[in-house]
């Protein structure tokens, strides 16, 4: 069990295993961190009950993990605002300006990082 265990949201998590969205899911499991996929349309992802939007999240989450992408990021950024998580990583691919620049306005701390990478090598 992590000692460091986080509250994740993975924000677009995929229940297809090739996905990055579902090695997320799966990896931050195995390091101990308590996670709450996030897909509009699914019922559950690895074992896990699933939350159709970010609004249906009760209490504070650590860190939000997001893997849509800009096209669509538009639609959520007031919810990812009204969650207030205590970081967000943007990874590879989901990078938005208008993200950033909430984020930023709004004083929620957020990296541009891979999940996977950052879990993988002991810096998340």
């Amino acid at each position: 069990m992590n000692a460091n265990k986080e509250r994740v949201a993975v924000l677009g998590a995929s229940k297809k295993p090739e996905r990055y969205s579902n090695k997320a899911v799966v990896l931050l499991k195995e390091h101990g961190h308590d996670v709450i996929p996030v897909n509009p349309v699914e019922k559950r992802i690895e074992e896990l009950a699933v939350v159709r939007s970010l609004r249906e999240i009760d209490g504070s989450v650590d860190t939000l993990t997001v893997y849509v992408g800009p096209r669509h990021i538009g639609e959520v950024i007031e919810e990812i605002l009204a969650l207030r998580p205590k970081r967000v990583i943007l990874n590879p691919g989901t990078e938005s300006e208008e993200l950033k620049s909430a984020l930023a306005d709004n004083e929620i701390p957020f990296l541009e990082a891979c999940t996977l990478v950052l879990l993988k090598t002991g810096q998340y």
